[in-house]
């Protein structure tokens, strides 16, 4: 998506359905968290002020590969081994309101799904993974970037 048609569909949302149309897809595949947007919407509601982004990839990958310059950072995982953090939700919970909807970020969108179900398990009832992620899923040559994820959407970001 280019950057300008990122623009004119920013313009449009967030529609007023389209956390309840996420909860409907949740309930109806029966994911134990709130359910999941796509990076659009992600955007839209945080741009809007109605959710928090949350970047739960390492430190190392938000320097190197790039981050959401309004997002709050929890790492799920730290390191380049991806040791699992054991202080997960209490570094949420330090840094974000219960009630609030939290749109959990990762690089393809899967760990941030453990994170959501995580965050909703500690009292996180609006706690929504971020399908696609920040870089989307391998192609067929092994990359990132190519077929979804924020960047591919054209939507903000910025590197150290």
């Amino acid at each position: 998506m280019s950057a300008v048609l990122a623009a004119a569909v920013l313009t449009e949302f967030p529609r007023a359905s389209v956390l309840e149309e996420a909860r409907q897809r949740a309930r109806d595949g029966k994911l134990p968290f709130a359910g999941s947007l796509s990076p659009v919407d992600a955007w839209a509601l945080t741009r809007s002020g109605q959710a928090v982004l949350v970047d739960v990839r390492t430190a190392e990958e938000r320097k190197f590969v790039g981050h959401v310059a309004e997002s709050v950072h929890v790492p799920w995982a730290t390191g380049t081994g991806l040791t699992r953090n054991p202080r997960f939700v209490r570094e949420l919970e330090a840094k974000v309101a219960k009630p609030a909807v939290v749109l959990l970020l990762c690089r393809s969108g899967k760990r941030s799904a453990l994170a959501a179900e995580a965050a909703a398990k500690a009292g996180f009832a609006q706690a929504f993974n971020v399908s696609e992620g920040f870089e989307g899923e391998l192609d067929e040559r092994q990359q990132r970037g190519h077929s979804g994820g924020w960047r591919f959407h054209g939507l903000p970001w910025t590197q150290d």
